[in-house]
């Protein structure tokens, strides 16, 4: 017999849910509060994590709180040992491209306040708690097989050690999250383990250690939040089953999640615990439908189906595509992975003949996976959007689901004002948007005049100090993406410089670029490289042009003289857009600069992009009061061995407002409703 929740147990099921829902809130609102002092040079704690990097070690210890310790030397770390470290506590940064990955809060979800680059570390003694030594044997127990990496993967919840770019094809595939350990995973596991005790022992028995050892398991996982939302809501529908209590799942689901905010109000910034939860609720509410279904393949396809569309949303607000193909790659790779490669990694760990079998079947996932994601044109880019769209969204699912599920036509109306509403929010006003991004030491300019044909980058930056690091892939292109930019009509380049075009080549092998333009003067070798490419893919490319003409908006080339150095051969742009006056001045000098005024009267410029990342060769006293600028952006990298910006240029710009990357990040400039507005990505 199943016992109903009565009224006054509803009402207080509800109030525990408010209750919860406000403690989270007021935790989430408030300034994280650490338990260490930033002026802390020594901390202390057990190693609970370690990633080895190529130049460094990432170790995570546990004291007073969790920290993350970047150290640069060789050291054997070992799980469960305690340690001293030395060096300096930092606050981890933020993203300061505009939509981009933001580490801090990646950290949060973590509840790792604070990162520790160490000097030095000593371990204070080798006695190892036992669940350490467990977990250590069993990590060096799977170092010795072929298929470690995702043995890793599957038994210890860590992918990191599976190539880049198999990742990537996965995430690209939309089949990512059949690498972590998620709540299929635990319901397969679980459902063994019930099978194999029911034989020897009683129902209650066997559910208690089948949850003793799913807790076990989370920890030698890392508590990934997925695991830890199917480990608790199998704990809490097996404790409803125990006491026969009638209490929707969906109730449950929403309980776990309102308990873990309170736990950790930052996992609101974890991906994965948003989209387990997300999916899931999704699933529990279209069970009706899915049970209709007549066999496990049409099952399935309808689960991918229901998760592909919720999880839609949040995929474009983090990745900023989406593959029209997941459902169905889907539907091939999840039997595949779940009920064969799961089951068999798990046996391997006892069974070692298996790791061959295993190994060659992974092989060929990675085989497929990318030749899927090189040959398929169904991704799609999307814009960033806000909070508002996404939950208007979820309110047309859920209606839809609804009507779905019960055939109920009095929700259509409500449907069709709803998506009439959405179109109008999700299609955006085309307005002028120039953004300054943040690239370290150099320069690149997004101008975004029209979606289709309006889209300019001035140079693509290139570190002078880290030429392997790729500001194309891990900057450029995201953001192009974020911003619903699937290809580039001109590229400019202002001058040859490292700094201005180093990327060049990297962002046009990895993004569409239908034209590129160059500065005045003679080629030189880094120009010549990327000219190679241009001509191998067939791209056109000008050089020393006076203007550009998009629709209704002229870009002026005011610089077209040739002199001896790249600097004073530097493109200068100026546009006016809407009324508001933009001048980029590249790296031009003061000898640049008495030329141009000398041609032009330009007067009352609105914003400046500042010559030289602030030189004192650049932005001469005549030329900063001649042109009076509102806004100087200067981009210059965070403590620059060059000293830029010069104290002497800073005072020359004095009567404007200055902004610089090294402080605030990405600068974005709108034009809306002929008002220009101002946004800042702070690191």
């Amino acid at each position: 017999m199943t016992l109903p929740l009565k009224k006054s147990k509803t009402k207080l099921l509800y109030s525990i849910l408010i209750i919860l829902l406000i403690s989270f809130l007021i935790k989430f609102y408030q300034k994280p509060i650490s338990k260490y002092d930033k002026n802390e040079t020594t901390i202390s704690g057990i190693i609970t994590e370690c990633k080895k990097n190529n130049d460094s070690i990432s170790i995570i210890i546990k004291g007073k709180e969790k920290v993350l310790i970047n150290y640069y030397n060789e050291y054997k770390c070992i799980l469960g040992t305690k340690i001293y470290a030395y060096g300096k506590l930092e606050k981890p940064n933020k993203n300061t491209t505009f939509y981009l990955f933001n580490y801090r809060n990646y950290l949060l979800s973590k509840k790792i306040y604070y990162k520790f680059n160490a000097s030095n570390i000593k371990n204070i003694n080798d006695k190892i708690p036992l669940k350490y030594k467990i977990k250590n044997k069993i990590i060096k127990h799977i170092e010795n097989y072929k298929s470690k990496n995702y043995l890793k993967t599957f038994i210890l919840g860590d992918n990191s050690k599976i190539e880049k770019l198999t990742l990537s094809s996965y995430q690209n595939n939309g089949i990512s999250h059949l690498f972590a350990i998620s709540g299929f995973h635990v319901a397969i596991l679980s459902n063994f383990l019930l099978h194999m005790l029911n034989k020897f022992l009683n129902k209650k028995y066997s559910y208690l250690i089948t949850i003793s050892f799913l807790i076990f398991y989370l920890f030698m996982t890392n508590f990934p939040p997925s695991f830890l939302r199917a480990t608790m809501l199998f704990i809490m529908t097996t404790i409803k089953k125990v006491i026969k209590a009638k209490v929707k799942t969906t109730y449950i689901l929403i309980l776990i999640f309102l308990i873990l905010l309170n736990i950790n109000p930052y996992y609101v910034y974890s991906l994965g615990f948003i989209l387990s939860f997300t999916i899931t609720f999704y699933i529990i509410l279209a069970n009706k439908i899915i049970n209709k279904q007549k066999n496990y393949f049409s099952k399935n396809l309808v689960i991918s189906i229901i998760a592909y569309i919720v999880s839609m949303p949040i995929i474009i607000n983090n990745y900023f595509k989406i593959n029209l193909l997941s459902p169905l790659i889907s539907i091939f790779f999840t039997p595949f992975i779940s009920l064969v490669i799961y089951p068999l990694s798990l046996m391997t760990v006892f069974i070692k003949p298996l790791d061959s079998f295993l190994y060659n079947l992974t092989n060929i996932i990675e085989n497929i996976s990318l030749k899927i994601s090189n040959r398929n044109n169904l991704i799609i880019t999307f814009p960033h959007t806000n909070l508002f769209f996404i939950l208007l969204y979820f309110i047309l699912i859920t209606l839809i689901i609804e009507i779905w599920k019960n055939k109920n036509k009095n929700y259509i109306w409500i449907v069709i004002i709803l998506l009439l509403t959405y179109k109008n929010i999700y299609i955006k006003n085309q307005t002028p948007t120039i953004t300054i991004l943040d690239v370290n030491q150099g320069d690149s300019i997004l101008v975004k005049l029209k979606k289709s044909k309006g889209n300019i980058l001035i140079d693509t930056g290139g570190m002078v100090s880290n030429k392997t690091y790729d500001i194309a892939k891990n900057t450029t292109i995201p953001y192009l993406n974020a911003e619903g930019i699937d290809k580039l009509n001109y590229l400019i380049i202002t001058h040859g410089d490292f700094d201005h075009m180093g990327e060049a080549i990297n962002l046009i092998n990895n993004f569409k670029v239908e034209k590129v333009i160059f500065n005045c003067g003679p080629y030189n070798n880094l120009e010549k490289e990327l000219i190679k490419v241009l001509d191998k893919k067939k791209i056109k490319y000008y050089s020393c042009i006076k203007e550009l003409n998009i629709d209704n908006n002229k870009l002026y080339f005011l610089q077209t003289k040739e002199y001896n150095n790249e600097n004073d051969n530097s493109n200068v742009i100026y546009t006016e857009l809407n009324g508001y006056r933009f001048m980029f001045m590249g790296d031009a000098s003061i000898t640049t600069e008495k030329e141009i005024l000398d041609k032009y009267n330009l007067t009352d410029i609105d914003v400046l992009k500042v010559g030289h990342h602030g030189s004192k060769t650049s932005s001469g006293k005549e030329f900063i009061n001649e042109i009076n600028p509102g806004y100087s952006i200067i981009s210059v990298g965070k403590n620059n061995r060059y000293g830029h910006p010069n104290n002497e240029v800073l005072n020359n710009l004095s009567e404007s407002k200055i902004y610089r990357t090294d402080q605030d990040g990405s600068i974005m400039f709108k034009i809306k409703n002929n008002k220009l507005k101002i946004e800042t990505c702070e690191p």
